[in-house]
């Protein structure tokens, strides 16, 4: 097996994994608060990340100044991403959240020619014309079918492009799990603190299950994404993430009976197929 096969293997299975998650932490459908339910999950993750950066022999925290500042701008990311994004998984179908959230290449590529001044040539500047388009038919503002979830699924992919734009800074020695490591214990350390607002719900030995699979999902899906990078060439194999949109559909639709309007499969396939076009310009460019 070649290593750009095994690394698509990889990734398939990294988006599998996150998919997985996300379907655990829906079928818990509201019966934790969102602060104890993310506490709860919190402690199993980052027990598992940190047992796994040790594993790698991936942790080091004497990072530059300016690197701890970019790792808090992306922790801070991570956290409203994390509320963002749950709150809508609860209140929204699984494969249209999801769906939502497949337009971060065009975000992210938007974000870099804003913030950081990075050419953007006219070919992909219209993939994100057009991959916006396919977003408007996915949320459909304006009709019934928008409402306060969708804003929140919005929200979320702004959280995220923060978070991968500051990662992007990121100098190139900084350990990828010690990020990962200080996001998760950021998203705890908040969530546990959010908590003490909310009264707490009784765990069932169901919901304890729940929580500890979730939590192995993600495990899964970190482990699977930090292999990923040392294998094959990630401009071959970034394009496989958006197999986690096919997941998010099949597993709406056998665990909660829910499969998205043919408007959102049509925003669905617009912007699945402009953030193909861009991550397949961003490969010519890098081949020059």
């Amino acid at each position: 097996m070649s290593p750009n096969v095994f690394g698509a293997l990889l990734m398939m299975a990294s988006m599998a994994c996150f998919t997985f998650n996300d379907t655990v932490i829906k079928m818990t459908d509201g019966a934790l608060p969102l602060g104890q339910l993310l506490t709860l999950r919190g402690i199993f993750s980052t027990v598992l990340i940190f047992a796994l950066a040790r594993y790698l022999g991936a942790l080091r925290f004497d990072l530059r100044r300016r690197d701890w500042i970019l790792v808090g701008i992306r922790s801070t990311s991570e956290i409203s991403a994390a509320y963002f994004f749950i709150t809508a998984l609860m209140n929204m179908p699984l494969a249209n959240i999801s769906a939502i959230m497949q337009a971060l290449p065009l975000t992210v590529t938007l974000g870099s020619a804003l913030v950081f001044r990075e050419s953007v040539g006219w070919r992909r500047a219209v993939a994100i014309g057009v991959g916006f388009v396919g977003m408007l038919l996915i949320v459909r503002p304006g009709t019934d079918g928008f409402n306060v979830w969708s804003l929140y699924g919005l929200l979320a992919v702004l959280s995220v492009t923060v978070r991968d734009l500051s990662t992007r800074r990121l100098s190139p020695d900084v350990p990828g799990m010690t990020v990962t490591l200080s996001a998760a214990l950021a998203v705890l350390l908040f969530f546990a603190a959010f908590s003490l607002g909310e009264t707490w719900q009784p765990v069932t030995p169901r919901l304890w299950a729940m929580l500890a699979g979730s939590a192995v999902f993600v495990f899964g899906g970190y482990y699977f994404s930090v292999q990923v990078m040392r294998t094959g060439d990630i401009a071959f194999i970034a394009p496989f993430r958006y197999t986690g949109l096919i997941w998010a559909l099949l597993l709406g639709w056998l665990v909660f009976g829910d499969w998205p309007a043919p408007l959102t499969l049509l925003g669905a396939g617009i912007v699945v197929g402009m953030g193909l076009f861009t991550l397949y310009r961003e490969r010519q460019l890098l081949k020059r």
